[in-house]
């Protein structure tokens, strides 16, 4: 089982920078796509970023442009740099690991526990 462990949330002022880091370990052979996603209070879960093990990045149309995610595939890390955020960039951001099981025909989602961000004067 795959275990994800998030990191490096907290309150920032508008503008301000945030790094938020997710580490992987348990059964993480053949993990493809890794990714965090957030929910805002009151609103359904959204994808912020993903990126595959082959570092194709894609990224929600809100965070383009002032949100990095980078993985390093040796250490099982992904991390997503956000810069120039908003109040509406508040919410639990979560990690997202992605396996393909192919006689199923579909991925197995494996989820963190989330790291709350907060975006205010």
């Amino acid at each position: 089982q795959v275990q994800l462990v998030e990191s490096g949330g907290g309150l920032v002022q508008p503008g301000g920078s945030l790094r938020l880091s997710c580490a992987a370990s348990g059964g993480i052979n053949g993990i493809d796509i890794m990714g965090w996603y957030r929910q805002a209070p009151g609103k359904q879960r959204e994808l912020v970023a993903t990126i595959t093990s082959g570092g194709t990045t894609n990224y929600a149309d809100s965070v383009k442009g002032r949100f990095t995610i980078s993985r390093d595939n040796a250490k099982n890390t992904v991390d997503l740099q956000m810069n120039s955020l908003k109040p509406d960039d508040t919410g639990v951001y979560s990690c997202n690991a992605r396996r393909w099981i192919a006689w199923r025909r579909s991925y197995s989602d494996y989820w963190g526990q989330g790291t709350q961000v907060t975006v205010s004067s």
